[in-house]
């Protein structure tokens, strides 16, 4: 199979994700189950596939070259945009393809709900959103990003490793900029965004204490700054960002983030009882209560808080959870294996 061949088929499927990996034919990855073709696919037959790749992505081949594993965006008129991962597994080269659809995805259709979405009416400050790798962080903020773009005139600014939703210019200006294509890294473009009269700025990953740090000060001077962690709730995502400071800091960090913290999306997605995958959100908004509970480290007690304020638009993951078993729409045994708190869950619902 040619490369077109390939796309054009997990486009057919539905599929999320195509693997092609030797010693197995390539593979699909629909609604969470694989798919695979026929044929197994040889070494000798991927390395062509993965040239035509970056043929087509008009990629250096400077990382593929020196054995180190390259990570880019392509697009394919008619077909879609698709990001694609290439590395090496047992001495042959490999690939991981995500499927992007062109345009910005319906956030209805995908289940994102309103207590998602108008976070991205703040003005100013933080607001993150955290969840495993394949959880569809990078969708729900494309959202937020395109409702801004639609109802704000304001210069939005993103750092994406690679770009995978294209935002094209509406009410506001949209300068998206690729890390290693077009800036060396996110903490040099963060810097310059700076200087560049943003008002918000979207920033790919927090991943180290630099970048961290930098974006930070950048929500202290007045911008709406999206970011992601790889968290699974509200806390563990300030958690993660108190640790990475040294201790002498952390009281000063807790008293910032009290103050720049707009809202927390932490999200997973699951099986429903039909075999789809819907999305699943703990949200957590800023209120005096959070603030303080932040302020003094005592995260332990944003769960209980945040049931609490349920009118305000917050849920816990648990919540969720509960609320689609309620409605019939994935097992018990989702549930219990999904959830953060088992024993709090199967008090609810039995085992």
């Amino acid at each position: 199979m040619d490369l077109r061949e390939i796309l054009g088929n997990a486009t057919l499927k539905g599929a999320s994700d195509i693997f092609i990996i030797a010693g197995l034919p390539v593979t699909y990855k629909v609604k969470g189950a694989q798919v695979r073709s026929e044929g197994i696919m040889k070494p000798s037959e991927i390395v062509p596939l993965i040239d035509e790749i970056y043929d087509v992505g008009r990629r250096a081949k400077t990382n593929y070259d020196n054995n180190v594993d390259d990570d880019f965006s392509f697009s394919i008129p008619d077909l879609g945009r698709f990001r694609v991962n290439v590395f090496r597994q047992r001495g042959s080269v490999a690939a991981v393809i995500r499927v992007i659809k062109f345009g910005i995805p319906d956030p209805a259709a995908l289940g994102i709900p309103e207590n998602v979405l108008s976070l991205a009416d703040n003005k100013t400050g933080l607001v993150l959103v955290a969840g495993a790798a394949g959880s569809g962080k990078s969708t729900t903020l494309a959202c937020m990003i395109d409702r801004i773009n639609s109802k704000r005139e304001c210069h939005i600014i993103t750092m994406e490793d690679p770009i995978e939703y294209l935002h094209s210019h509406n009410k506001s200006i949209v300068s998206q900029r690729e890390v290693f294509i077009d800036t060396p890294g996110y903490l040099e473009s963060l810097r310059s965004a700076l200087r560049e009269s943003p008002d918000v700025i979207l920033l790919g990953e927090m991943r180290d204490y630099d970048t961290i740090s930098s974006a930070i000060t950048a929500a202290e001077t007045g911008v709406l700054l999206f970011s992601t962690l790889h968290t699974s709730s509200a806390a563990n995502t300030i958690n993660r960002i108190v640790d990475v400071f040294p201790a002498n800091q952390q009281l000063q960090v807790r008293g910032q983030l009290a103050q720049l913290i707009r809202g927390v999306v932490c999200q997973q997605l699951v099986t429903t009882v039909d075999g789809h995958l819907v999305p699943v959100f703990e949200v957590m908004k800023s209120n005096p209560a959070i603030q303080n509970m932040i302020r003094e480290g005592k995260l332990h007690q944003l769960d209980s808080a945040m049931q609490a304020a349920s009118q305000e638009g917050m849920i816990t993951m648990d919540g969720s959870l509960l609320n689609l078993y309620n409605q019939k729409k994935i097992s018990k045994e989702t549930v219990l294996n999904t959830c953060n708190n088992y024993e709090f869950m199967v008090k609810r619902i039995g085992r």
